[in-house]
């Protein structure tokens, strides 16, 4: 073999044997970590698995008839006329049950004065005043859907919640005004269909952590929902006369609920009441509330309410009376979690009930005008 041929040969055997090895070293490295996944952001409104929410309401109030109590007559929680007031502070602390959970709501403010006005403990420890709701909920596994809550909870009753930035005007409704705000006890309740839901309460009465008799108040929700219409009825009865378990009273609700398109949305609100009394002639009242909210657009609606209510024997109001009320409400929401209203009210009686001056009862109605301020904030809004 000639000197030449030998030199290529051992070339082409250097280079196969440096590929090999490149490869070699190439296989023998351990792989790259892969990059973890980037943590989930945790919630501004969480502290664990507590959830944090609340707000700050205020407003002003002009009423027409200039009285000289200055208070807006049959009005929650609107209730100072010509004044700035604060209605509420809030802050509500929340964890799902899983299966446990609690709800606590705190606050201060016009509205847990009004809320807790008839509370038979009210002169007592006042504490609970401050404390608008206080449960713990059980939701055991496999149950279907099952859930237990014991403690203060705001009443199923109604188409207005507590909150006024969940509400479609500012000012609320007659119903709302005359009917139960709280209950204590303990609830139940669980799905019966995808689109039907049942329950029961057992609870001191109306209004009342500490009860103002021996008897017991029963409540029995339902609540049909789908994407266009919902029913929910409810049925409250049972003693409610201080030191006594005789005359119950029984109180019926419904709120039928209309949304046509996203941007449109009604409610037809109707109680029924009925407080017996041994001896004496039975107390009825009962109202109706139409509403209608449009949203054109995430910043501006419009809500149109009107409603009548009969206290046939001035078991709620103090007087005799039909009631007539008619509201218009504008929303501003300039920026997620701030929210303005605007809006006029027009109040009639068909006897003079409202103040004028410095005459007490002397007007058949009131008109107000309302600016609201509310500030939210939590992990829904």
């Amino acid at each position: 073999m000639s000197p030449r041929r030998d030199l290529r040969v051992a070339a082409c055997l250097l280079s196969l044997t440096v590929t090999a090895l490149a490869q070699t070293s190439q296989t023998s490295q351990p792989a790259p970590e892969p990059t973890p996944a980037p943590a989930p952001a945790s919630s501004p409104w969480s502290l664990g698995p507590i959830e944090f929410s609340g707000l700050i309401d205020g407003y002003y109030s002009f009423n027409a008839n200039h009285p000289a109590s200055k208070a807006n007559n049959l009005r929650n929680f609107d209730v100072r006329a010509n004044s700035f007031s604060l209605n509420m502070a809030k802050l509500e602390l929340q964890h799902g049950p899983d299966p446990v959970g609690f709800r606590m709501d705190i606050g201060y403010g016009r509205a847990f004065d009004i809320f807790h006005l008839t509370e038979p403990g009210r002169d007592g420890l006042r504490v609970h005043e401050n404390i608008m709701q206080a449960y713990v909920s059980v939701k055991p596994p496999n149950a279907g859907g099952f859930q237990f809550d014991f403690g203060k909870f705001v009443t199923s009753a109604g188409a207005e919640p507590t909150e006024t930035h969940l509400n479609w005007n500012y000012s609320r409704a007659y119903l709302y005004a005359n009917g139960p705000y709280y209950h204590f006890g303990a609830r139940m309740s669980k799905p019966i269909t995808s689109w039907w839901s049942g329950g029961v309460q057992i609870i001191n009465g109306w209004n009342n952590v500490e009860d103002n008799n021996s008897g017991k108040t029963f409540g029995f929700t339902s609540a049909m929902t789908s994407k266009k219409v919902s029913w929910f009825s409810n049925y409250y009865v049972g003693p409610e006369k201080t030191n006594t378990n005789e005359g119950y009273r029984h109180f019926w609700d419904n709120v039928l609920t209309f949304s046509p398109t996203d941007k449109n949305s009604m409610y037809v609100n109707f109680d029924f009441g009925n407080d017996k009394v041994k001896g004496g002639q039975n107390n009825d009242w009962w109202g109706i509330a139409l509403a209608n909210r449009y949203a054109p657009n995430d910043w501006f609606a419009l809500a149109q309410r009107f409603e009548v209510y009969d206290d046939k024997r001035g078991f709620i109001t103090g007087t005799a009376q039909k009631l007539k009320e008619v509201t218009l409400t504008a929303d501003f929401k300039m920026k997620e979690g701030f929210l303005t209203r605007v809006e006029y009210r027009r109040d009639w009686s068909d006897r003079p009930f409202f103040d004028r001056g410095n005459e007490l009862a002397s007007a058949k109605a009131q008109s107000t005008f309302l600016v609201g301020f509310i500030a939210y904030f939590g992990p829904k809004r």
